[in-house]
């Protein structure tokens, strides 16, 4: 069938508050500070100073201010703050110890104190308090959609994806990347990549994730300024697992799906491609979202000459341009030997639905020798681009792993006291 356009804003606000819709074809973690070694009888003891931010009385901050603190001469042993007249605010440690970030948004118009306690190597013990206050709720904010639903299980390839509406301009992405923090159990490695109008970001590691793998992830945006005067509307969070591996190999040359779980070969079946006026994709694209029943309608699109209205079942989408994978009865004859979709990769309604009962959101499928390539950004494009590329496209320095390399990190890169966090 052919290709139905179906926008990314329309279909990320729907992903925030409900299932994916469909419509066509076409704990805290400790600060990390050296303590000084014992002076010698030669050499005086190293002063033990704490510094805090934000600075006393500070007016005005974002919701989303953190707590800074440094040391000389000790180390940090615990962080607090309070909303006054409220109640206290729980948070943790960024990984390199650079700052301790608050588990939810500050509220607006509201002051706050924190402290901060430091012990000496010699045992002495000191704390450092600030007051300071947020700014009202601001007038202009920037839209976020997390597409990832919390307790659900996705397949192997799924990438974070995160969309901003507006874009996030390219000066102001890395302050914005700062606050988007992913934890992976166990720990792989993993970097983030702006589309180039900065409107969705994606998450990936240099390999598909482990079968398993738990994802907690927290879009801490919500009062944080996100460029042209704006700041996110709100934070958005979930926790989600990783399930069995299944893999989707499409070749033109040969007009066949292989299906592969946990790299084992499971069934082979014939498909029917996008015919020469509208070739599929050759790439590798994810499993966006999934309907046993949908109706086709490109009249919107193509106009009443050459648009039709079909009913369909078991159709999942593959791009925003509209490709799908779906039962298509009436091309089963050219199933296996002639290309004549809309783009779209057609199977008779036993092997779509067979394959329905198998697939995830997030399932990869990798399309090759067909007429175009896949589009950067036309849908969940993050595996479609190497690995070495892949990171060029992150606001903030990533320490690269190469992707042959077992997985050594949990969040992010390995952090650095230059990378706070990627």
């Amino acid at each position: 069938m052919g290709r139905l356009r179906y926008t990314r804003s329309a279909l990320a606000a729907l992903v925030v508050v409900a299932p994916l819709a469909l419509v066509g074809c076409g704990s805290n973690t400790p600060a990390r500070f050296i303590t000084a070694s014992p002076a010698s009888p030669s050499q005086p003891a190293e002063p033990f100073e704490l510094g805090i931010t934000p600075a006393m009385d500070a007016k005005k901050l974002p919701a989303s201010t953190e707590i800074g603190a440094t040391v000389r001469g000790g180390k940090i042993t615990s962080v607090s703050l309070a909303e006054a007249g409220g109640g206290a605010v729980t948070g943790r440690w960024r990984e390199d110890g650079s700052s301790w970030v608050p588990d939810t948004p500050l509220k607006y118009g509201k002051k706050y104190t924190a402290s901060v306690v430091a012990s000496s190597t010699s045992g002495e013990t000191v704390t450092k308090t600030t007051t300071f206050s947020t700014m009202s709720r601001p007038a202009s904010q920037t839209g976020t959609g997390l597409y990832l639903h919390d307790g659900a299980t996705y397949g192997v390839a799924m990438p974070i994806v995160v969309e901003f509406s507006p874009g996030i301009p390219a000066k102001d992405r890395a302050a914005v990347q700062k606050r988007l923090f992913v934890n992976t159990d166990p720990p792989q490695p993993g970097a983030w990549h702006w589309v180039s109008t900065g409107t969705q970001a994606y998450y990936r590691a240099p390999e598909f994730w482990r079968p398993g793998t738990k994802l907690t992830v927290r879009i801490g945006v919500g009062g944080h300024p996100t460029g042209r005067g704006q700041y996110g509307d709100t934070d958005r969070t979930a926790s989600a697992e990783i399930g069995e591996k299944l893999v989707m190999q499409v070749d033109n040359a040969t007009k066949k799906m292989s299906v592969f779980k946990d790299d084992k070969l499971v069934r082979s079946m014939p498909v029917s491609l996008g015919k020469p006026k509208t070739p599929s994709s050759s790439g590798t694209m994810v499993v966006m979202e999934k309907k046993a029943k949908t109706v086709f309608d490109t009249f919107a699109e193509l106009g009443p000459r050459e648009g039709y209205r079909t009913d369909i079942e078991f159709a999942q989408r593959l791009t925003w341009g509209g490709e799908f994978i779906h039962s298509a009865p009436w091309s089963v004859p050219q199933q296996g030997r002639t290309n004549v979709s809309h783009g779209c990769v057609n199977l008779s309604p036993a092997n779509a639905q067979w394959l329905f009962n198998q697939t995830k959101v997030g399932d990869p499928i990798t399309v090759k020798g067909t007429g175009i390539k896949l589009v950067p950004g036309n849908g969940w494009t993050a595996w479609n681009i190497p690995w070495d590329e892949f990171v060029k496209g992150s606001a903030l320095p990533v320490a690269v792993q190469p992707a042959s390399t077992s997985p050594a990190a949990t969040v992010g890169p390995t952090p650095t006291s230059q990378t706070p966090a990627e």
